[in-house]
This record gives C-alpha cells, structure tokens and sequence, in this order.
C-alpha cells in the first residue's frame, strides 16, 4: 500500500514514515504544501496522511484540490488544530477522518486499516469492456474465461483501467507501475502493451487500449 504523508514537523515525519515502513507501508513523504499537492495530483496512492498547518500551501486546501480530480483516495487530518469547528471543516473540505495531535500511533494504523478496507471493497474488481480484473487475487477473466499475465502485465493493465478515460503519460507509467524515477528508455512499456494486447486476443476493432503517439497510453471502453 503507497501512502503520501505531508507533514512539517520533522520528528512527527520521520516517526510516521519509520513507524509506517515497518508496517511494510510504501511511504513518499515531504514536508510542504507545494510539494504535496503536486504528488498527490500526478502520482496514484492509496491513502494520504494530511497535516493542516503547512508551508506553501494549507493541508485543507490540499485537501479541496486533491478532491477536485480524484474522489476515492482516502485522506486523514493529522493535525493540532483541535476545535469542533475545525473538524467539521476538515471534514466538509473532503477528509475522510480527523486526527487530533498528540496522537497514538496504533490509533492511526488502525485508522487507516479502516479506510484502506473500505476503500478495497469499493473499488476491488475493475472493468474494462467484457473484461475484469481483481487486483486482490490478480486475476483478469473474460467472461468465464481467465487470462494469465505475468505480475508485471497484470500491474500495468491494472493501472491503465484504473485511470480509464485519462491518458496515461510514459513517466507516469514508468514510476507508478515500474517504480523508476529516473529517464530510462520507456520502451519497454510498449513491449508489455503488445504481450497485454496479445493475450487478451484484442482485434483490431477492438481498441480497449490506445496508444497516444508521442504521449502514452489510454484505456477506454468502445
């Protein structure tokens, strides 16, 4: 699971990230505003600790801007601000849950598990024309027909549904689904794509999965 914690007070992100990481947690953690809205706007994580009172740009407003593009991901407050009024704003700006500091951190673990399995029963099984994938079990069907794809084809298949109808561009491919942040010959992402085309028999009318020359990929249904 890939969490993105946004957090100014560097003992409390160190402490999260060590605490989460042992829990075998992905964790991407900065320190600003600017730097996490900008992550939570171009990369796909699975759940974002948020603290309010940051630099650059206030984790509410982070908040108001991450829920403009994306509706599913579940956001928790991890905040000092303790009011009544301010909960209910965290709230009413998107927040999924609300965290007052000082805090235990086996409360947030289990807070996050809560989050984490609704998210998961929402969202387990993806769709993409007669085809769907369940990315618990990694199995992709046809009908009453399975489909064997190694863990990497399965991996960039279910990335690409997941952000249907949004072109998907080569660097963001290449880090969400390959973990590389560096430039690398992205090539071999069309050599998956053909393998994925293959083996789901796609016909040439059939364009599920569409190359945008010069860009990246798309899933669409047809």
């Amino acid at each position: 699971m890939r969490v993105l914690i946004v957090e100014d007070e560097p003992g409390i992100l160190s402490f999260l990230k060590q605490g989460l990481e042992e829990e075998n947690y992905t964790v991407t953690a900065v320190n600003n505003g600017s730097d996490g809205l900008a992550l939570a706007l171009d990369h796909d994580f699975d759940i974002m600790i948020l603290d309010w009172m940051l630099p650059n740009i206030s984790g509410l407003e982070i908040c108001k801007q991450v829920r403009k593009k994306n509706t599913a991901i579940p956001i928790i407050f991890l905040t000092a601000k303790d009011t009544v009024s301010d909960t209910i704003q965290g709230l009413q700006s998107g927040a999924n849950d609300y965290i007052k500091k000082p805090f235990h951190f086996a409360e947030l673990l289990e807070r996050m598990k809560v989050q984490l399995r609704s998210q998961l029963n929402e969202f387990a099984i993806l769709h993409l024309g007669p085809f769907s994938v369940n990315p618990n079990t990694h199995e992709v069907f046809k009908a009453d027909q399975e489909i064997k794809l190694t863990l990497k084809e399965f991996a960039l298949l279910a990335y690409l549904i997941k952000n249907k109808g949004i072109i998907c561009n080569r660097k963001n491919i290449l880090e969400e689904v390959w973990g590389i942040h560096f430039n690398y010959n992205s090539g071999i992402i069309d050599v998956y794509i053909n393998a994925i085309r293959k083996k789901l028999n796609l016909s040439t009318e059939e364009e599920y999965i569409q190359t945008i020359r010069g860009v990246g990929y798309l899933a669409k249904e047809i």
